[in-house]
């Protein structure tokens, strides 16, 4: 089983507005995650997010990939 961490898109239509979760990576976007490690939302220039960095850590020493833009985030 493949595991990977990614966004899921939350809210209404036009919001910008994530989850952080670990998912199987065949899964579907939207589908149902395995955990979620935090948020993400940006409004026109500002951004705010929360991440669980012990878990996250967790995660990544167990074998799961981020994708491009959760490694960024978590920088």
């Amino acid at each position: 089983m493949a595991v990977t961490i990614r966004l899921t898109k939350t809210g209404r239509k036009g919001e910008k507005k994530y989850r952080i979760v670990v998912k199987e990576k065949r899964s579907d976007r939207d589908g149902r995650a395995i955990e979620t490690l935090g948020w993400y939302e940006k409004r026109g220039k500002e951004e705010s997010k929360s991440i669980d960095m012990d878990r996250f850590k967790y995660w990544i020493s167990v074998g799961a990939k981020p994708s491009d833009t959760v490694a960024r985030l978590a920088k």
